[in-house]
């Protein structure tokens, strides 16, 4: 609320701020009134003649104060008057020469109820003249107080003969029947009896009579107003500093009846349970609080004590205020900055980005922590360490930036953030301090492919290789986000003739680690593997590799089996097609771990003449093993010119070291049919 000239502070004068209150026997009614709780009181009514039946037989209790008990005089009527409202009774006070009302003088124990006789004329008059004095919502008990011997007493039938003096229908007779006491006519002789009626009939009247020996009990709920009530407000706070409690109000009916009181209660945390009583005010409506240390309270409330024991109508509350120095508050602020995508893939970067400002005109004390957390799908939360920043001025902001590597995030989690947690340093509120936030990660499911080349070709089982090859094992991952760069990721071994199974490590320059590098398209991992096998025999390469998700490069390893023969040999030259119409191809093995120096294919008629000499550099690239050369001959010699169709002849001249190249024979050959002191044979036909 606006005040001209206030301080800062927390107050509750509206309906709707009412109602954040706590009632206690008292509500907040939809006309926007106080009013006190209505209940049924119990009220029991005992009456008996005596003898046999002495004082503890003839009472009016209300289940907790014992409202009138036999009375002064025998012979007597005992009435006792209810408020209509609040059930409160009615005091008879010793006039001197009477009570009142021209009542007995009553008993110094006795101040509730009101004695009179009923003998005379004058006597009944009295007793009309009290009902009719009594307030219109009055309830009234009576009962009498008679002698069980006593036999000429004023029935009935002589209060009917009042008429004659105090006119038609005037009598005590007639009184009771006009109240509802319809039973009236049964007190025809000495007999107990119980009234209880209402002036305004608001509620059926009891009317019990008994014979001469009996004790009569009556029990009547009746709707009661409390007199007492408690309006307990919601916490005020957090502040720095206590300064002022000021109230006001208004009282509906007699001033001088309602009272009020308000207690300032206190707690550290603002939660229930924890009140302490730090002051009580009774009149003044401006108080000084600053006696109140908001340190260790740094929040109020007010418990306002309202009674009203004549007319039941509480004083009705305008406001209450509490004046202090507030405390900063800040808000996350998504409206200024936001990031935070719904869904990424696992491995991809999370980028976290949220606004938090101090939306009031004070500072905050010190720097703001930040709570981060992240619960992922098995529903575990991890915490994420985040720096403490600046302590914000009023209207200044901070921007919380986080880049999350989700590869350890798969599927669905939540994301938790909370600025100033922990109640750290004090702030006006809590709630809107805080994010969550839900993202999806797809999980990467997807298989890596391994590569291996010998000397840069692929090689078949038992293919025969160099004893020093040159490796190049290639693992390639269809994840573009977590790029394959640790060594970890492969496993090189070598099974040697002898079964010996070797692991090879990357502690030497017989293999090095190429690392992936993202942003070029391709998310490759190589080893540049470059053993030596001294060893003439049989080998095998087993390797088995993962990506960074821990999926394998096929449900088995890698294998391989190799032949090495470390002396350097060349098998027979064999061309492919043979016969050929357009092209032949020359198909050979060398051996060893080195390549000719020299190496040339003549081709020749059958008479001897070379008519095409096909050089290294021709043949294009060789390798220790298996070879098919890239060069294919179409039949023309060394000018170009085309030959003619029929056999010719083919040989190839090697030179290592100075020295030509054995020929190397496998077990499974069967080539030297086709060749006759080294040379072959092919037919051309176009």
């Amino acid at each position: 609320i606006y005040l001209p000239n206030s301080s800062t502070g927390f107050g509750q004068s509206h309906y709707f701020q009412q109602l954040k209150s706590s009632y206690d026997t008292i509500r907040l009614g939809a006309d926007r009134k106080l009013k006190y709780d209505v209940y049924q009181a119990p009220f029991t009514l005992t009456n008996g003649l005596f003898p046999p039946w002495d004082f503890q037989h003839s009472q009016v209790s209300n289940g907790i104060t014992l409202l009138a008990s036999w009375g002064i005089n025998f012979n007597t009527f005992q009435f006792v008057v209810l408020d209509g409202i609040t059930g409160v009774p009615k005091i008879n006070v010793n006039l001197g020469t009477s009570g009142s009302f021209g009542s007995n003088i009553p008993g110094s124990s006795r101040p509730r109820q009101f004695e009179f006789g009923f003998q005379t004329t004058a006597q009944r008059k009295v007793i009309m003249d009290f009902l009719d004095s009594m307030p219109a919502n009055a309830t009234i008990i009576t009962y009498p107080l008679l002698l069980s011997a006593s036999t000429n007493l004023a029935y009935v039938d002589s209060w009917k003969a009042d008429t004659a003096t105090l006119g038609l229908g005037k009598s005590l007779y007639h009184k009771f029947l006009s109240l509802g006491v319809t039973s009236i006519d049964s007190f025809n002789k000495t007999r107990p009896f119980i009234l209880m009626f209402s002036k305004s009939n608001a509620f059926p009247v009891a009317q019990k009579f008994g014979e001469n020996q009996e004790k009569i009990v009556v029990t009547k709920t009746i709707p009661l107003s409390s007199v007492n009530g408690l309006v307990t407000s919601p916490y005020f706070g957090p502040v720095k500093k206590w300064e002022m409690f000021r109230w006001n109000g208004v009282s509906e009916e007699n001033p001088t009846a309602d009272m009020q009181q308000f207690e300032i209660l206190g707690s550290p945390t603002g939660f229930n349970g924890a009140d302490v009583l730090l002051a009580t005010v009774k009149n003044a409506k401006d108080t000084s609080i600053a006696f109140i240390n908001a340190s260790l309270y740094p929040f109020l409330r007010v418990r306002a004590k309202l009674t009203d024991v004549e007319k039941g109508t509480p004083f009705q509350l305008k406001y209450i205020r509490l004046n202090g120095g507030l405390v900063p508050e800040g808000a996350v602020a998504p409206n200024l900055v936001f990031n935070a995508p719904d869904t990424v893939f696992a491995g991809q970067d999370y980028e976290f980005k949220l606004a938090f400002k101090n939306v009031s005109p004070v500072a905050f004390d010190s720097l703001i922590k930040i709570k981060f957390v992240i619960t992922d799908r098995n529903n575990v939360p991890r915490s994420i360490d985040i720096p403490a920043r600046k302590a914000l001025v009023s209207g200044d902001t901070l921007i919380v930036s986080y880049k999350l590597n989700t590869l350890e995030y798969p599927g669905a989690n939540t994301l938790f953030i909370e600025f100033n947690p922990d109640n750290h340093q004090p702030e006006q509120y809590r709630f809107n301090n805080v994010l969550f936030k839900e993202f999806f990660a797809v999980a990467d499911i997807f298989n890596p492919t391994l590569d291996v080349t010998f000397d840069a070709v692929h090689i078949l089982n038992r293919d025969i290789v160099s004893s020093r090859p040159n490796i190049l094992i290639k693992l390639k991952d269809e994840n573009r986000f977590v790029a394959l760069k640790d060594t970890a990721l492969l496993k090189v071994q070598v099974r040697f003739p002898d079964n010996r199974l070797r692991t090879y490590r990357f502690d030497n320059d017989t293999m090095r680690f190429i690392p992936a590098v993202l942003g070029t398209g391709d998310n490759t991992a190589s080893i540049e593997f470059k053993p030596y096998f001294p060893q003439d025999g049989e080998y095998e390469l087993v390797i088995s590799g993962k990506d960074a998700s821990g999926n394998k490069a096929g449900a088995l390893d890698y294998k391989v089996q190799f032949s090495v023969i470390n002396k350097p040999m060349i098998s027979n030259l064999l061309n492919y097609p043979n016969p050929f119409t357009t092209s032949t191809a020359f198909v050979f093995t060398l051996t060893g771990n080195q390549l000719p120096q020299n190496m040339r294919i003549q081709v020749l008629t059958v008479t001897g003449k070379v008519v095409r000499e096909i050089t290294q550099n021709e043949l294009g690239p060789i390798h220790i093993g298996r070879n098919i050369t890239d060069f294919k001959w179409d039949g023309t010699d060394m000018y170009g010119q085309k030959l003619a169709n029929g056999v010719y002849l083919y040989r190839v001249i090697t030179n290592l070291n100075g020295k030509s190249l054995d020929q190397f024979k496998s077990d499974d050959d069967n080539t030297d049919k086709y060749f006759n002191n080294g040379y072959g044979k092919m037919y051309l036909m176009r």
